[in-house]
């Protein structure tokens, strides 16, 4: 399967859920900064989708072929991507509590795992020595990510703001773009075009 397929479908899921995220932001009640409050998981949850498709797409310029492993890992992280607006409603409407919450961060823990999954797929694919497999390295951020999840989720329970806290503290980690991919491939050598094959002689 070509790449520009997987990339063009999973664009389009991808600016649904975020098309999904901008409907999602009502008029406040209220004239006092305490009326944003309910907006604030929408407003996170967008800059973390939006965090998705730039990592996404900095993976994908890096792999090789395409196999049905990946395909389906792909799907896989989508599925999990696409319950975000769901939780991000139930956690607005219910302001924080404990369930919302912590079912808040099981979906983002789920995202993450799908996206190492995805990650090890398209590594397996293009080989242990890929451009993919050298930028990837010892992804310390793809490993801190799930250990902070699960924290967020236990305190969720007991503490909802410091859960809050460490679930915008991964999203911070991650707002910086992470250019390991580009920065490899720039150092790599340009492809010369393919020349055209010369013309047949006339008889």
């Amino acid at each position: 399967m070509r790449k520009g397929r997987l990339e063009t479908f999973s664009d389009g899921v991808l600016a649904i859920i975020l098309t999904i995220m901008v409907l999602e932001l009502k008029v406040p009640h209220g004239a006092g900064f305490a009326a944003l409050q309910p907006l604030l998981p929408t407003v996170l949850s967008y800059v973390h989708i939006s965090i998705y498709w730039n990592n996404h797409h900095m993976l994908l310029a890096g792999t090789g072929p395409i196999t049905g492993g990946v395909l389906w890992a792909n799907l896989h992280l989508l599925f999990w991507l696409s319950l975000v607006p769901a939780t991000t409603g139930w956690l607005g409407e219910n302001h924080f509590a404990a369930a919302p919450l912590a079912l808040y961060g099981g979906v983002l823990l789920m995202a993450g795992l799908a996206y190492w999954l995805l990650q090890s797929r398209l590594v397996a694919a293009s080989g242990p020595h890929s451009v993919l497999a050298r930028a990837i390295g010892r992804d310390l951020k793809g490993r801190s990510s799930p250990p902070l999840h699960c924290l967020g989720i236990a305190a969720s329970f007991w503490h909802p703001w410091e859960a809050g806290a460490i679930y915008v503290g991964v999203v911070l980690m991650w707002l910086v773009p992470d250019r390991r991919i580009e920065r490899i491939m720039a150092r790599l050598p340009a492809r010369l075009p393919a020349q055209p094959p010369m013309p047949a002689p006339v008889p």
